[in-house]
């Protein structure tokens, strides 16, 4: 019993004997989880033009049918939103200088081609349209280029004729077959209806046509027996060839959202495509994509790079005959027409999931680059916690509706999977300072004071401080065994002039006060020094503060040009 009683006075006399104050620094890597479900929301009216006066009230959200409680909201406004920069004041310290306003990028655009599955004709067109839509570009903006076969690429730069250079680059590069038609040639969207969901009139619209493309003879034995195993082989290899591609271009996409995290500013992805059929099996693909983007603030846009295009029944003048049986004509031209428009599905899912633009249908390709590679005026982010929600990585159908809208129409993403497990405190908090970090978006949460300063040791090094001041008197402690208690994680990051990630680091500064500790740190305040060894350049400086028992979180921008 002793023992037992001892136990308590020692944890005491040793929590008496802790130090006040201490701290550690990590490198500022990070690891983002989903618990709210954020959906952003375009209203347009009749006439097309965003709307930017509706309130929190006057949505309803809808999960499974279920109405929801939205317990976040805010109205994003494109135009306008530029990086406000600031002088720093004056240190008088001989030998460190103080850093001067500079301009830094404030929208970044990633284009996105997909090269995989476009056509010579099309890429030729959109190669064209982009190279002339690039002259428009701010002098704030940087645009990088991707494509979905990764053999071209530059990443974010200022510099317009890499830029042009690299457009002269792009061209067809289909990773599976030779690019002449197979027989039968059916499509990946047939092939799914044949293999996957066994219909039998796509089997045998497909059969009808191995008959004629093989030269069979339909009196003779056996001959509609081998068109029939033709079509199915033919409908294995496209399956099989059409989800490889689908499976890199999405994992593409998702890439280039995922680079784009760390970019500090307005953030679009301008994905240039025919379309692609993507399968059930493929759903939750495109929902992580959304949800990253989403996340990361990076609205997609796509380009149906098709244009204004039209289905020509029995196919073109380099196609094989007609086909040997009348009746299944109008199902072939059917799936043919079935097939262009469902490769189109995900391009919208994407520009709509994440408050983009699809520009489709339109051989105006010059006006089609102008408005995807633009944000919309006005959106909104909805956020809801999901109400008794199962954990089981099932998918959500979403529905959002305006109360008394009249003659609106919105564009929101269509749902979401179900996590498998709940994020615990510690990864909300290192999400949200992630969040908040790679913005422009400044908070005041906490009195929070930002000086830079930098030392050049050489030509080639220089060093870069950052001075954190936080006035402890809007800081909430918690009393516990003596003590008053909070943690403050401080978050410094440096960008260079194009806007990519330097270095970071994270402070974790754990205060256990005394009485008279914490009333002389409300009197004078706490202040946290962080240090970066760099090269002369220009750096934008980002700053976040965050504190563990009122949850409170500020950021603050700055830059320094050492020359």
């Amino acid at each position: 019993m002793a023992m037992l009683l001892a136990l308590p006075v020692q944890a005491q006399t040793a929590d008496k004997n802790a130090p006040e104050m201490s701290s550690r620094d990590t490198p500022a890597t990070f690891k983002a989880k989903v618990n709210l479900v954020l959906v952003p929301v375009v209203v347009r009216d009749a006439e097309g033009h965003a709307i930017g006066n509706l309130r929190q009230e006057d949505f309803q959200l809808f999960d499974k049918g279920k109405p929801q409680v939205i317990s976040r909201f805010s109205i994003e406004k494109s135009a306008g939103q530029t990086f406000a920069e600031k002088r720093n004041p004056e240190v008088n310290t001989p030998d460190k200088s103080t850093s001067a306003p500079v301009v830094m990028p404030e929208r970044y655009v990633a284009y996105v081609f997909d090269d995989v599955h476009l056509a010579f004709g099309d890429l030729a067109r959109v190669r064209d349209a982009a190279h002339r839509h690039l002259t428009s570009l701010e002098p704030t903006d940087r645009a990088a280029i991707y494509t979905t076969s990764g053999q071209t690429m530059l990443e974010f730069t200022d510099d317009r004729d890499k830029l042009y250079a690299t457009l002269l680059k792009l061209q067809p590069r289909p990773i599976t077959g030779s690019g002449a038609p197979e027989c039968p040639d059916v499509t990946y969207y047939m092939a799914d209806l044949i293999q996957n969901k066994s219909e039998p009139q796509a089997l045998q619209v497909a059969t009808d046509e191995a008959m004629i493309c093989l030269g069979l003879d339909p009196s003779q034995p056996g001959s509609v027996v081998m068109a029939r195993q033709s079509a199915k082989s033919a409908a294995i290899r496209k399956l099989s060839a059409g989800d490889h591609e689908t499976r890199i271009a999405l994992n593409v996409i998702k890439d280039v959202a995922r680079r784009m995290t760390g970019m500090p500013g307005l953030r679009n992805i301008v994905l240039v495509s025919p379309g692609f059929f993507t399968g059930t099996d493929r759903l939750q693909d495109k929902t992580e994509i959304i949800d990253r983007a989403i996340r990361s603030n990076v609205i997609i846009s796509a380009l149906d790079a098709r244009g204004l295009y039209t289905i020509i029944p029995g196919g073109d003048a380099s196609e094989r005959g007609t086909t040997i049986n009348p009746a299944f004509a109008g199902a072939r031209v059917q799936y043919q027409t079935d097939s262009a428009l469902i490769q189109s599905d995900v391009l919208a899912e994407l520009a709509y999931g994440t408050g983009g633009t699809f520009f489709h249908n339109s051989n105006d390709l010059d006006e089609g680059f102008r408005r995807v590679a633009a944000r919309p005026e006005y959106f909104y982010v909805l956020g809801f916690s999901p109400q008794n929600l199962k954990l089981d990585g099932t998918f959500h159908n979403l529905k959002i509706t305006i109360k008394d809208a009249g003659k609106v129409s919105l564009q929101a993403r269509r749902g979401y999977y179900a996590p498998k497990h709940i994020d615990d405190p510690a990864e909300t908090a290192k999400r949200e300072i992630e969040e908040a970090l790679f913005s422009r978006e400044e908070l005041h949460d906490l009195p929070v004071e930002m000086h830079t300063q930098f030392f050049k040791a050489s030509d080639e090094l220089a060093k870069v401080t950052v001075l954190v001041r936080v006035n402890a008197k809007q800081l909430r402690f918690r009393k516990a065994e003596g003590r008053n208690r909070n943690d403050l994680t401080i978050a410094s990051a440096l960008f260079d002039r194009n806007g990519n990630y330097v270095v970071g680091i994270e402070k974790h500064l754990e205060m256990r006060l005394k009485d008279e500790t914490l009333e002389n740190r409300l009197r004078s305040g706490l202040t946290v020094k962080t240090n970066f060894d760099v090269k002369p350049g220009t750096y934008l400086v980002r700053l976040v503060v965050r504190d563990s028992e009122g949850q409170l979180m500020s950021a603050e921008n700055g830059s320094v040009e050492i020359p």
